[in-house]
């Protein structure tokens, strides 16, 4: 296995420790083990930089139109990608994640590597912008990283920022809209083109219905219109789903737990030591302390979003199945990283360790499961004993003609060990697909219930899942969500 590579400046030392995080969150997410993890994101990361100083060499200012490329974090998680599926290829996918496996070996992911013009429109779309501006979209959209912080990792103007992301999401959508219209297609998706793009650029246009079924059955112009349709919310899983692949909407659940920790962690009112004024030796020292201090909490943050799914225990755990392997509580789970002063003879020393007891990994797309011998109804005077008072925050991510995304966050103010959150739709709703928890729904009740690891939440914490459904003449919010059978009040 190689070792890590040395950064060469004080730029490339700052550029690790951003974007190590990542690369080992999405390696966490393809592998069964967190030894295997740190294999996998150590080769990556290796094979990734190489490659992003390969293209900035090559690069001549003033030489004419640059060659394309992703921005650096999306360029290693392709590399996550790459690594995979050399592992597939030479026998050691029993390292793999069993559903990464099938996925590698599907017309899915031979995609990513086929003819140009054939990959996924929001990977082409990302790659012809200029690096900049797709650096920014990427931070902002998947990563979710605050704008103050993206205007100072990218050097712009605080002030300006915003202004400028809803630029950068405009000529993403023209790109995109551009490599759909470049794209082998067949007569009909042709003849849908223009009004594709007349229905996704305002967001009161209605989907007529010929367009809405042809949606529903091709997938090359479903991607394209997740890519063009700028509101709704579906933007950051257009994003990561198109240029990661597979598990890009794991990812990017897991980057926005970690961004949130990383908020979290902060003091209300303390300033933000990148917006601190340089200047005496003192100055600079301070900003170093905050500089390893921000380093820590990059990895606490990691470690924390990699909760609710679970710790990986040891690789040798014996699998009860694919999905689910059943690691030894005793065992910790131990993960280094790379530190700012990285050596070419051994791999960062900074070690993360996570106690967990067991495992499971979100799915790399929404792949609920139907419980057919769950009780249909209210939940059992068991489960109402162990209620909890709670606060419960719907929010309707995305809707389609026929079809619509949501999440539910519950807010707890008791400690819970066991979940289940039910409501009653009002329009004749009806679930589909459910993640983070499984769904049986009788009639208007849905009763949704926690997946084995997310089973635990503390006082005052909260529990989310998210799910798609589909609706007919309304969708209106449901009404009389209830946890543990205690009704929960909704806003």
């Amino acid at each position: 296995m190689p070792d890590l590579p040395t950064p060469q400046d004080d730029t490339e030392t700052a550029l690790f420790s951003e974007c190590w995080d990542a690369v080992l969150s999405y390696a966490d997410l393809c592998t069964s083990g967190s030894l295997t993890a740190h294999q996998l994101a150590t080769e990556a990361f290796t094979l990734g930089m190489r490659e992003v100083r390969a293209a900035a060499s090559t690069h001549v200012r003033g030489a004419g139109r640059r060659t394309a490329r992703l921005p650096v974090i999306p360029a290693l998680l392709t590399a996550v990608r790459t690594t995979a599926a050399t592992w597939e290829a030479d026998g050691q996918g029993h390292r793999l994640d069993p559903d990464l496996r099938l996925w590698l070996n599907s017309e899915a992911a031979a995609r990513f590597s086929g003819p140009p013009l054939q990959r996924p429109v929001a990977l082409r779309g990302l790659r012809d912008m200029q690096e900049a501006d797709a650096a920014l979209l990427w931070l902002a959209e998947v990563e979710a990283l605050p704008l103050p912080t993206v205007a100072r990792r990218l050097g712009l103007e605080p002030a300006g920022v915003a202004d400028e992301l809803d630029q950068v999401r405009t000529l993403f959508r023209d790109r995109c809209h551009r490599a759909h219209l470049d794209s082998p297609m067949d007569a009909q998706c042709r003849s849908y083109a223009r009004l594709l793009d007349a229905v996704t650029r305002s967001p009161t246009a209605q989907t007529p219905g010929d367009l809405s079924r042809h949606l529903a059955t091709c997938v090359q112009c479903a991607e394209a219109a997740a890519c063009l349709r700028l509101h709704g919310g579906g933007l950051p899983a257009a994003l990561a789903g198109g240029v990661i692949g597979w598990g890009g909407l794991a990812y990017l659940e897991r980057r926005r737990r970690a961004t949130e920790v990383r908020l979290g962690a902060g003091r209300p009112g303390t300033a933000d030591p990148g917006d601190q004024e340089e200047g005496t030796g003192r100055h600079r020292a301070l900003r170093g302390g905050l500089l390893a201090a921000a380093v820590l909490l990059s990895a606490l943050a990691l470690g924390v979003s990699m909760m609710p799914f679970g710790g990986s225990g040891d690789d040798t755990a014996v699998a009860q199945d694919e999905r689910q392997p059943v690691a030894d509580p005793g065992v910790s789970r131990t993960t280094p990283r790379p530190t700012a002063t990285g050596s070419s003879s051994a791999p960062p020393a900074a070690p993360r360790t996570e106690g967990t007891p067991g495992r499971r990994k979100p799915d790399p797309e929404p792949q609920g499961t139907t419980s057919a011998t769950h009780p249909a109804g209210e939940p059992s005077a068991s489960a109402t004993t162990r209620s909890a008072r709670c606060r419960v925050a719907y929010e309707l991510d995305s809707q389609w003609p026929d079809g619509f995304q949501a999440t539910v966050t519950v807010t707890t103010d008791r400690a819970l060990s066991g979940w289940q959150v039910s409501w009653s739709f009002r329009d004749g709703q009806q679930v589909g697909q459910m993640w983070d928890a499984t769904v049986h729904q009788n009639g208007s009740r849905v009763t949704a219930t926690a997946a084995d690891y997310n089973k635990t939440v503390a006082a005052h914490g909260t529990l989310s899942f998210g799910f798609l459904g589909t609706w007919t003449d309304a969708n209106r919010t449901p009404h009389a969500f209830a946890l543990n059978g205690a009704p929960c009040t909704l806003g």
